[in-house]
Formats: structure tokens, sequence, C-alpha cells
């Protein structure tokens, strides 16, 4: 990227000027943070260590989980020291890097809600067959090809961006690196680009959000021929997982399915699922189930016991 462009480093406007509102948002968007790791920390340590949850759900929960932390680490401990800094500054490849981890992760989650959806569909409407069908091994496989997606897709939107010449100015309208706005810095047409990242950000995110509504669709079908209690039951699980997913694909989709001639960042859409949403993941999971209640709180009393001892 050296040998093509006159920018090394560029500048970040953030997403406020006035110093007060920036030593303001640093300390809640610390705290969010910190609640994002040790919440979603604490749900991946708790599948692990418990012996109750130890079913497929719970197996793709926990990289869910997983994946929410690195998600928001792409991003979320640039943005609050930025908040401290007179001049918020990072290098052209510091942004590449950044746009290509903060992909992978996103879109990592994207398919592992899909197979998440996927388990649940099996497991209501295929009882019979699901410890066959998700056995362990197939779970596995199911993680290992929603990474290599994130990693595939990721590359394509690195390759399409290393190619851009940048030659100034190097002022990025945002508070962290994404497509868009580093296009607005390119000096020639980007159009092109434009349409290739709508395609590959915006259609994944759309057809995965489309499979997501149709297999909860036949869940739901299918739940009619279910007891009372066995539908409450159900429900309760699938509720969580479309929470989940709706406080995720909604921004994802607004954001790009919409070409980069006509593109205008929303901030505030970009705060709400870089730092919000992986927050708020661990708190509707745990709040909706019982089994991961329950075992926070045998892990915890253990904790406890193993002091006192």
């Amino acid at each position: 990227m050296e040998s093509t462009n006159n920018v090394t480093e560029l500048i970040i406007i953030g997403l406020f000027q006035d110093p007060e509102v920036q030593r303001a948002c640093f300390v809640v968007f610390l705290l969010v943070y910190l609640a994002t790791v040790v919440g979603n920390g604490l749900i991946v340590l708790t599948v692990n260590v418990s012996k109750s949850l130890h079913s497929p759900m719970y197996f793709f929960l926990s990289y869910l989980s997983l994946v929410e932390i690195t998600y928001s680490s792409t991003v979320v401990p640039k943005f609050i020291t930025d908040l401290l800094a007179t001049i918020k500054t990072i290098s052209l490849e510091g942004c590449v890097a950044q746009i290509f981890f903060f992909h992978f992760f996103g879109v990592t989650e994207i398919f592992l809600l899909t197979v998440m959806a996927y388990d649940r569909y099996v497991a209501i409407c295929r009882p019979l067959h699901y410890t066959t069908i998700m056995r362990r091994s197939v779970c596995r496989l199911l993680v290992a090809v929603s990474w290599l997606g994130g990693i595939i897709h990721s590359m394509v939107q690195i390759l399409v961006t290393v190619q851009l010449p940048f030659c100034g100015p190097n002022v990025i309208d945002h508070y962290f690196c994404d497509l868009h706005p580093l296009f607005k810095l390119a000096c020639t047409d980007t159009s092109v680009e434009g349409v290739i990242v709508l395609a590959n950000s915006g259609l994944i995110s759309v057809f995965s959000f489309l499979i997501l509504v149709f297999s909860y669709i036949v869940i739901l079908f299918h739940l009619r021929n279910h007891s009372a209690e066995g539908r409450r039951k159900a429900l309760s699980t699938c509720a969580s997982h479309i929470t989940v997913v709706l406080l995720f694909f909604g921004p994802a989709i607004f954001l790009y399915m919409r070409p980069s001639s006509t593109f205008t960042e929303d901030k505030l859409v970009a705060v709400f699922y870089t730092v919000v949403t992986p927050m708020l993941n661990p708190i509707i999971y745990t709040l909706r189930n019982a089994e991961v209640k329950c075992a926070m709180r045998k892990l915890w009393e253990k904790k406890v016991n193993s002091r006192a001892g």
C-alpha cells in the first residue's frame, strides 16, 4: 500500500467534538465494554465448566459469546482511548487491519446465528433425529465453516480496499475504520467497489436474515402440534435468539444495503451494533434461560465454597 499512497496516517473525527461529552462517553463506554467482556466471558466459562450445558445449543452459544468479545474488541478499545485524545489518528495499515477483523468477526457472528437457528429447527421439527444430526463432530464443522466464511468475506473486502489509491485528504468521518468512510478518501471513483461491498456485506446480511426468518416461521408452524408446556419452553428459547438476531441484523442491513454513492454514515447506529449489542447478548440469553442462570449460580457457589474452604 505504501508504494501507491501518499497517505500513511489517517485522522479520525470521532463521535463527538465537545471535550466534556467525550470524557463522559469515555466512562460510559468503558463500563459497557467491561460488561461485554465479563458477561460474554462468563458465558464461555460457564458452558465449558458446567456439566449440564453440553447440548449443541450451548456449544454454539459459547462460540457466539467468544466472537462477541473479539468483535467488540476490534473497535471499542481504540474508540474509548481516542475519546481522551486531542488528535485521533490511525495508520493506513492499522485502518485496513481493523476493517479486516471487524468484518471477519461480524460475518462469523452472522453465520453462527444462522447455525443456531438451524439447531433450533432440528431440535423442534425433527426431535427424534436431533442427537444424530447435531452430533458433536457436525457442531464443530458448522463452527469451523462459520469462521471460514468470515475469513473469506473479509479477504474479499480487503482485496478491494488495498487496490485503492489514497493521496489525500486523510480525515475519516467516523469513530473507527470502515469501508464506506474510507472509500470517500480514495483518489478514484469507488462506485464499483461500492457495489462489491453491497453484494458482499449487504446481501450476506439480507440472505442470512431471510433464512433465519423462514426457519422460525417453520418452527412456529411445527409448534402447533406441541403441548402448551412444550410450546412455552421452545418459544422462550427461540425468543432470546430472535431478539439477538433483530438487534444485530437491523443495523447491519440498514448500513450496508445502501450504495456508497448515496451513503451517509449514521454513527449512532454504528455505536449500537459495535458497542451496545455485544453487551446485551449475554443479558438476553441469561435472563430468559433458567439452565444458564442455574449453572452460573452453581459456578458462583462453587467458587465461594472453595474460598471458604
